[in-house]
């Protein structure tokens, strides 16, 4: 089990995993895959109150691009440049805070350490990959998300889940489904968005937008699907923090 661990956490992390393949205008996101009805009303109060969102991406491993200017063009980092863009009413900061290795239940318990060093009117949070490889059971994984969530809402904090990537390559080697349907269920029980990656990634695969498949190395591709990634869940930050009154209209 660990040797696949080791393998897959490479797989998702390496630029190889995406080729040249042309991308569609403004990275093709369907409608249905970035619509919620869940709202970030803490997100709203403090973009009319301080015209300021401070906020976490609490991630995993693929919540990062290696190299010297990896950082730079992760989407942590694609997302608060987005939202700056959109916004340029409200100041805008993305603090990314990775735990590599680390269960939905081992996050959980860094969440106060979070919340006191950063104090983020906004935390999204990006699991279950490590819970899939590591065949966790699925309901265990469906209480420590809710846990957190409570946790967050508890201390006044809004959410945003993100699931897992997607990889052709690896999934028929991990079963993904039945842990991206607890975060699904978890998230409309606790009244939070769910950005759907792993949905949003396999739409840009089956389209052609990107071959996921591919081993062929293109760091320039990783970086454009982080950018996609970060300007997609920028607008779901918009949308479901009603943020379109602070909209630059030359930037839509």
């Amino acid at each position: 089990m660990r040797t696949l661990w080791v393998a897959v956490v490479a797989f998702l992390l390496l630029p190889s995993a995406f080729t040249s393949a042309q991308q569609p205008k403004a990275c093709d996101v369907p409608d249905a895959l970035i619509a919620t009805d869940n709202l970030l009303s803490r997100v709203a109060l403090v973009a009319r109150d301080r015209k300021k969102l401070d906020i976490v991406v609490f991630g995993t491993g693929s919540s990062v691009l290696p190299g010297q200017n990896g950082p730079a063009n992760a989407y942590p980092a694609r997302l608060q440049a987005a939202l700056r863009e959109r916004l340029p009413k409200i100041e805008v900061n993305v603090v990314s805070a990775i735990k590599t290795g680390h269960s939905a239940g081992d996050m959980v318990k860094e969440l106060d350490t979070i919340l006191s060093k950063d104090q983020p009117g906004l935390v999204i949070w990006q699991t279950g990959t490590y819970d899939a490889i590591h065949g966790l059971q699925v309901d265990e994984f469906h209480i420590e998300i809710t846990d957190g969530l409570e946790k967050l809402k508890a201390a006044g904090v809004d959410a945003v889940l993100v699931n897992m990537q997607y990889s052709p390559r690896t999934e028929t080697m991990i079963a993904l489904d039945a842990y991206a349907d607890a975060m699904r269920l978890a998230a409309r029980e606790q009244g939070v968005p769910l950005f759907d990656r792993l949905a949003l990634m396999r739409h840009w695969n089956d389209i052609g937008a990107f071959d996921l498949y591919a081993s062929v190395k293109d760091p320039a591709m990783a970086q454009q699907v982080h950018d996609c990634l970060g300007r997609a869940l920028a607008t779901l930050v918009i949308e479901s923090g009603q943020l379109s009154a602070y909209e630059s209209k030359a930037s839509r």
